[in-house]
C-alpha cells in the first residue's frame, strides 16, 4: 500500500530472488539454458525490476546480456509464440511477495490441466512431484500452483479434494457448496457454485443420491473408483461390485454422462477392492431399507449430471470464495486475517495463476482476501477464484518452487493446478 492506501507495485530498487536455472534445466552453462528457450539475466544486470521474470519463448539466444537488449522484442515473441511468462512483484512497504504466472489465452499450445496425488490416486502430496508423476501424454509441465481444500485427517480418505475436481477429462472427485473454476468444452473459464445431481438409478427406476470417491457417511451411498486408492476404505455397509456391458460407454467417468452397468458381485461388508475396469457402489447399512433389492447379473445406471452442465469440461478444480467478479472486488466484513494465498483468475486476453507468500515478517506478511482481490483487479482479472492457502501456498515454475512456503518447505498437497505446453501432434 502507498502513503493513500491505494495497491502499488514498487518501483524502487529490490533484491532480485536468483532461480538455480542451470541446476533446474540440467544445463552446464546460461548459454545453454538461453538455447532451450529460456531467457535467462543474471542478478549482476540488473539495477532496478519490478519484477523477475522468466520468459518461455521459442527464439533461442546464446548470451544474456543479447536477450537483456533485445528485451521488448523477446517479450512480443513471447506473447505471440509461446503465450507463457511468469515474474515476481515486490512491494516493499508492507511487505508482500507476490508470484504471478500470465498465460495468454490465445496460445494454442498450452493449456491447464490438474494434477493429483501420486500422480493418480488421492491422497497428499508434494507439488513437485505431483509435477514429475504428470502424464506425458498431457504435456510437459511449465508451471503449477496448490489446488483445492483437503482433508488432512487419519483416515482412509485424507486427502479426498473438497470439491470438484476433473482430471484430463475425467471426473475424481464431486463438488461441494463452495465455488469452482473450470475450463468449459470451448476453453473458456469459468467460476460459479456447482450442484451434482449424481444418482444410482435402480432397475425399477428408483434413483438414490451418491457421493464420489469420498467417505461414506450414515444413511447415504457413495461410487468409488480407482482414484480412491486400493479399496474403498469402508467398515462395513454392503458394496456392489459394477462392471461395463457391451452397449454402453464406460471408465474413465465423465461428467454429465449416464453409465449402465451390470451387477458383478454382491459384497455384504466394506472396503472392497477397487478396480481401473470396474467401480464400487458402497451403501451404508441404515440405508438398505430403503433401496430396491438388488441381484448379480441386474443393470443399474449411473447420472452424473451437475448444474450448471459441465459436459465436455477436461480441466476443473475446486476452491472459494470467488474474490473478483465481473472486475469488481468482492467485499467481506472488517475481520479478516492475513495468511498466504493462492488464487487463479482472468480476463478477455489472460489467465492468471497468483500465489503471495505470508507469515514471514521480513519478506511477506500475507493478503486478506479483499487485498488479494484488490491485487486480482489490479492484475486485470474480471473473475478471480481463491483456492488453498496457508502453508500450502505455493507456486512451481519450470522445475522448482519460486515461493517461499509458510513452513519452510513444501508441504503436500491434494492437487494443483497446472500450466502444460501440449506435446506436438507431429511428434
Amino acid at each position: 500500500m502507498d502513503q493513500t492506501g491505494q495497491m502499488s507495485m514498487e518501483k524502487e530498487p529490490h533484491p532480485l530472488v536468483i532461480l538455480d536455472l542451470k541446476r533446474l534445466l540440467g544445463c552446464a552453462s546460461y548459454g545453454n539454458c538461453l538455447a532451450l528457450g529460456l531467457r535467462i539475466c543474471e542478478s549482476r544486470l540488473f539495477t532496478r525490476s519490478l519484477a523477475i521474470t522468466i520468459t518461455v519463448f521459442l527464439l533461442a539466444a546464446t548470451d544474456c546480456r543479447n536477450a537483456l537488449a533485445a528485451d521488448s522484442t523477446a517479450a512480443a515473441t513471447n506473447k505471440t509464440e509461446r503465450g507463457f511468462s511468469y515474474r515476481r512483484d515486490i512491494i516493499a512497504s508492507v511487505p508482500w511477495s507476490v508470484h504471478v504466472v500470465q498465460i495468454d489465452r490465445s496460445a494454442t499450445n498450452i493449456e491447464l490441466q490438474t494434477s493429483l496425488a501420486y500422480g493418480q490416486t488421492i491422497g497428499l502430496d508434494l507439488i513437485t512431484l505431483q509435477m514429475k508423476r504428470l502424464s506425458p501424454e498431457l504435456g510437459r509441465p511449465l508451471a503449477a500452483v496448490n489446488g483445492d481444500f483437503y482433508r488432512n485427517d487419519d483416515t482412509p480418505y485424507k486427502g479426498d479434494p473438497k470439491g470438484l475436481q476433473i482430471m484430463n477429462g475425467e471426473l475424481v472427485s464431486a463438488p461441494w457448496d463452495w465455488s469452482c473454476f473450470w475450463m468449459d468444452a470451448g476453453g473458456s473459464p469459468h467460476i460459479a457454485a456447482v450442484t451434482p445431481i449424481f444418482e444410482i438409478i435402480w432397475p425399477d427406476n428408483k434413483r438414490t443420491p451418491i457421493g464420489l470417491n469420498e467417505e461414506r457417511r450414515k444413511g447415504t451411498a457413495v461410487l468409488y473408483t480407482s482414484r480412491t486408492g486400493r479399496t474403498t476404505g469402508t467398515p462395513d455397509g454392503r458394496e456392489l461390485i459394477l462392471e461395463a456391458t457391451a452397449s454402453t460407454a464406460w471408465l474413465p467417468l465423465r461428467v454429465g454422462q449416464e453409465y449402465t452397468a451390470r451387477v458383478r458381485e454382491v459384497r455384504e461388508e466394506g472396503n472392497s477392492p477397487t478396480s481401473s475396469t470396474r467401480l464400487v457402489l458402497s451403501i451404508s447399512k441404515e440405508l438398505l431399507g430403503k433401496i430396491p433389492a438388488v441381484n448379480v447379473g441386474d443393470m443399474v445406471r449411473i447420472s452424473l449430471t451437475t448444474s450448471p452442465s459441465l459436459v465436455g469440461t477436461r480441466t476443473a478444480i475446486g476452491g472459494g470464495p470467488a474474490l473478483v467478479q465481473d472486475g469488481k472486488a468482492r467485499s467481506w466484513g472488517l475481520l479478516q486475517v492475513r495468511h498466504p494465498r493462492s488464487a487463479v483468475g482472468w480476463n478477455d486476453k489472460y489467465i492468471y495463476l497468483v500465489e503471495v507468500d505470508g507469515r514471514q515478517a521480513g519478506l511477506s506478511v500475507g493478503m486478506t482476501y479483499s487485498e488479494l482481490a484488490d491485487y486480482m483487479v489490479k492484475l486485470g482479472c474480471k473473475e478471480a477464484l481463491n483456492l488453498d492457502g496457508g502453508g500450502s501456498a505455493t507456486m512451481w515454475v519450470l522445475g522448482q518452487v519460486v515461493n517461499s512456503p509458510s513452513e519452510g518447505q513444501e508441504r503436500g498437497m491434494a492437487n494443483a493446478l497446472v500450466v502444460v505446453q501440449k506435446p506436438d501432434p507431429s511428434h
